[in-house]
């Protein structure tokens, strides 16, 4: 078993800064809600948290699978709630790769199917409370 610690500290307003894995990360509200957009929206990192570990995943796969791959991204969308606590009630991810890369779909849906199902932990943990869609797209 293994612990992280991630340590945030308020820097005035409504911003704050966390330290995770020694990189720093600044979050922030909007104007309108007493913040000076400096920074990302907490509730927004969970869906960059998201598309971060699933990404790693698909992209290590890839590379053993000896896919050549030279463009990829990925949108996530959060559906959130409309009355507080306001939280994501859905989440879709969309994996995006260039068709003109040479990518065999088959390898490349395995890669993804096997991120989903087996490897990626915040994605998991997701799973549990919401429920969370993918495709893929060739752009």
């Amino acid at each position: 078993m293994s612990t992280h610690e991630v340590i945030t500290t308020w820097t005035g307003d409504m911003s704050f800064e966390a330290v995770v894995a020694g990189h720093t990360v600044r979050m922030d509200a909007t104007p309108e809600n007493g913040g000076h957009d400096s920074g990302s929206r907490p509730k927004q990192l969970l869906l960059a948290s998201l598309a971060g570990c699933t990404g790693m995943d698909v992209v290590s796969l890839l590379k053993k699978m000896r896919q050549p791959l030279t463009w990829f991204d990925m949108k996530v969308e959060g559906e959130s709630t409309e009355e507080h606590p306001l939280y994501y009630k859905t989440m879709t991810l969309v994996y995006r790769f260039k068709a003109s890369d040479g990518l065999e779909k088959d390898k490349v849906e395995k890669a993804v199917n096997l991120s989903q199902e087996r490897y990626c932990g915040v994605s998991a943990l997701f799973k549990k409370a919401i429920p969370v869609n993918f495709r893929i797209e060739y752009l």
